[in-house]
């Protein structure tokens, strides 16, 4: 069989486009799978909560947070929040949203990440442009340094106002949940039991402000760190401690070399997992 040199060329000209075709992403199932962008987004529109994991400084990440979000509001009506924001911020940020004050006096009265402007403006925008709530579902972080150094009673001290910033006292943990006990072993039992626990009091105070804010007939969209959520561990386990019956989607990220081979060692981590390349670059 003879192949004329324009086949041989193309065929030529199509393998090489192939071998260097480089995906931002891929998105996995829980079970490994590749699935499509919009069978995530199918199964976030019938859920309750969506807990969007993060690595907070992928741009890819971000970016599909942010379509994510704007394709839900198509058909759901929507309550976004995020770890980002400190529940004693919650004012500025309402101030924000209403228009009463503008982006540099928010700057001034709120605790922003170094990547908001890149990261979490877009959405914090999104908000303000559809009437939205968007809530600070985070404790303050002295509070959790409180419990890094002396346990969830270090908190008993606090005064009212500042106890509602955070999750009811006392707070329900669990120490042999696989994710606090691996907490502990990554830094060798430096800061014992309470490294963990000042995770945990994070976990539980996002978990009761989402719980607090949400309303039947809306989907709340909740950003944080993906380790905040994986293995539905974290505020996925305060959310089912708190309500049982809810409807909760997760999504991790994972960062390969191949974007294309899942790691197996990785399943279950996330309803949805984005695996984003190693190389990707970083909003700071």
């Amino acid at each position: 069989m003879r192949i004329s040199i324009t086949s041989l060329l193309f065929l030529l000209f199509t393998t090489l486009i192939f071998s260097q075709n480089k995906p931002a992403y891929k998105l996995y199932s829980a079970n490994g799978s590749e699935v499509s962008y919009k069978k995530m987004i199918d199964k976030m529109g019938k859920a309750d909560v969506v807990l969007f994991g993060e690595h907070h400084t992928n741009p890819i990440v971000h970016w599909l947070q942010m379509e994510a979000t704007s394709d839900l509001f198509v058909s759901r009506k929507l309550t976004l929040g995020a770890e980002m924001f400190e529940a004693d911020n919650q004012q500025g940020l309402n101030d924000y949203l209403s228009g009463k004050i503008i982006q540099k006096a928010f700057d001034t009265v709120a605790r922003l990440w170094k990547n908001y402007p890149t990261d979490y403006k877009p959405l914090v925008d999104f908000a303000k442009k559809h009437n939205l709530k968007f809530i600070a579902t985070n404790i303050p972080r002295s509070y959790a340094n409180r419990v890094y150094k002396g346990g969830f009673e270090s908190l008993d001290s606090l005064t009212d106002e500042e106890k509602s910033w955070m999750a009811p006292l006392p707070i329900k943990y669990d120490a042999n949940l696989p994710g606090y006990v691996k907490i502990k072993a990554m830094m060798g039992g430096h800061g014992g039991d309470n490294l963990p626990k000042s995770q945990a009091i994070k976990d539980a105070t996002m978990a009761y402000f989402i719980l607090e804010n949400r309303e039947n007939d809306k989907l709340f969209m909740h950003y944080n760190g993906s380790y905040h959520s994986d293995d539905f561990e974290g505020i996925y386990w305060y959310l089912k401690q708190g309500n049982p019956s809810l409807k909760i989607v997760t999504v991790s990220v994972l960062e390969a070399d191949d974007v294309k081979k899942f790691d197996k060692e990785k399943k279950g981590k996330a309803d949805f997992i984005i695996v984003v390349p190693e190389t990707m670059t970083k909003t700071h």
